[in-house]
């Protein structure tokens, strides 16, 4: 028989939490949205963008005092650099973007850097635009500034959007990005389980979507067993959040999220150096999040359900301890080899109960291993599928939205790693190889009914600034994704009509 310690917690006060929600809101403190501008308006700086080659011909159409300006200024046409040109009123009257060789496939979010090198007023690219969509998209998601608790300056550069881009859409894609960027970014005494639930009902409140949590030792009591072990040691309960959107007679899409909001490692405690940016290790659940709710804006015909297992993995004598052996929902017992591998067990819980109702397609999302980080560093998410078709519409999708993904493969080989002597598996395995796939393959144990379904090893963080990707955490893949359901589900409404 395994024992299920339990434990008392001392709630916080709800209105607490709602703050938090409030204070980490995109709406509220970063409205990046207002720097994309229908095309109703009219008056805007021209911003032409210009080859190497074609920098001579252009010099030769404009007169000569703006070209003896551009010639002084250095500017040569090389991908990246810009350089503003006076007009009359001695003003900016147009400014010129380098794209380098005609040949040199370019970055679509590197036009972005103009969004803090411009002054404040509305710029418009003249038409046309290749990458239109990508280009206004880049552009607020270069403006994200984290400034929850700090007075900064947002960039005040506007853009009229390009033609037959729509604004709206572009403008959904960017607030579903900040938003995760808003939660990972947040410190775990402000993002803990509870205010992690407090974000969940808030933009389930905004969508009309229905939330419920089971919390604390009632999670031994609806079979959450590994949930509950996991988050016991901290004064926070630990909690499963489930929310729900949509119609029940629509294909059901099932999305589950990583939300430890603090790991510490447990009793296998991480050295100083590691624990750092260990508030991002909910960057799942931000991540989930986010997909929710451009799925939910776009309306899309899907019955939504998404579960975030929400807990902080600390130490205290009630810690689960590496040797046990803990019973899983799906009525496996698990043999604990470290309590640093925390997020795998969380997600096995929650993927089971999700797997319970055979969902059409199931998405889990985690900030799972450093392993991951190893095979194809911090830009790409790599993802595991024993569905081809939909590993390929997902790569087809990361390469059309600029939203790198790589697959990676559940290998079956491996997966007498996980064996234990003393229980049914061991959650980790005893050597250095293949931690993300063996990682994965621990997954997909728990995942049996479902065809089609994915899990993702994320990082959530851009550990260096690039166009359209400021440092700090970062949305992996959600817009690939959202492509992936809007195409998938779509292509089934027509079908039904």
């Amino acid at each position: 028989m395994i024992h299920h310690p339990t434990h008392c917690w001392s709630a916080r006060a709800p209105v607490k939490s709602a703050a938090i929600a409030n204070k980490v809101s995109p709406k509220k403190v970063f409205p990046v949205t207002d720097l994309l501008l229908n095309r109703t308006r009219r008056k805007a700086t021209p911003i032409h963008m210009v080859t190497t080659q074609g920098l001579s011909a252009l010099l030769r159409g404009l007169d000569k005092s703006q070209s003896a300006w551009i010639k002084a200024q250095g500017f040569s046409g090389k991908t990246g650099t810009h350089v503003t040109i006076p007009g009359k009123t001695g003003a900016i009257g147009l400014v010129l973007y380098g794209t380098g060789e005609e040949s040199q496939q370019s970055e679509p979010f590197l036009p972005a850097k103009l969004v803090s090198s411009l002054p404040a007023g509305t710029y418009a690219f003249d038409e046309p635009v290749k990458n239109g969509e990508l280009i206004a998209l880049g552009w607020l998601m270069e403006s994200y500034r984290f400034g929850a608790y700090r007075s900064s300056s947002a960039p005040e550069a506007q853009l009229v959007a390009p033609k037959r881009v729509d604004a709206d859409a572009v403008r959904a894609k960017a607030e579903a990005v900040n938003l995760t960027r808003n939660l990972i970014n947040t410190p775990a005494n402000d993002m803990g389980p509870d205010a992690l639930e407090a974000a969940i009902r808030t933009m389930a409140k905004q969508h009309g979507a229905k939330v419920s949590s089971i919390v604390g030792n009632q999670l031994l009591k609806r079979n959450f067993p590994m949930i509950h072990a996991v988050g016991r040691a901290s004064d926070i309960a630990p909690r499963l959040v489930d929310m729900t959107w949509g119609r029940n007679t629509h294909p059901k899409l099932t999305l589950v999220g990583k939300g430890v909001c603090f790991d510490t490692g447990g009793l296998n405690l991480k050295p100083g150096n590691s624990m750092a940016l260990m508030k991002k290790d909910m960057g799942g659940a931000a991540n989930v999040l986010g997909l929710a709710s451009m799925i939910m804006q776009a309306k899309l015909p899907v019955r939504l359900r998404v579960l975030i297992p929400a807990v902080e993995n600390s130490v205290s004598a009630g810690a689960f301890r590496p040797g046990d052996i803990l019973p899983s929902r799906k009525g496996l017992s698990v043999e604990i080899g470290n309590t640093d591998a925390e997020g795998r067990l969380v997600l096995a819980d929650a993927l089971h109960l999700a797997d319970e109702e055979k969902p059409d397609l199931l998405v889990d999302m985690a900030t799972l291993t450093g392993a991951a980080r190893v095979a194809v560093g911090p830009d790409l998410a790599p993802f595991y599928t024993d569905d081809d078709d939909l590993a390929a519409a997902i790569s087809n999708a990361g390469a059309s939205t600029n939203d790198p993904v790589w697959r990676m493969p559940f290998w079956s080989p491996y997966d007498e790693w996980l064996a234990s002597s003393v229980a049914d598996l061991n959650h980790i395995t005893s050597g250095g190889f293949a931690g993300s796939i063996t990682a994965g393959l621990f997954l997909r144990r728990f995942v049996e009914k479902t065809q089609s379904y994915v899990h993702f090893d994320i990082f959530g963080w851009t550990p260096k600034a690039k166009p359209g990707r400021p440092m700090g955490g970062e949305a992996c893949a959600i817009r690939a994704l959202f492509q992936v359901v809007e195409q998938r589900y779509k292509q089934k409404a027509s079908r039904r009509r």
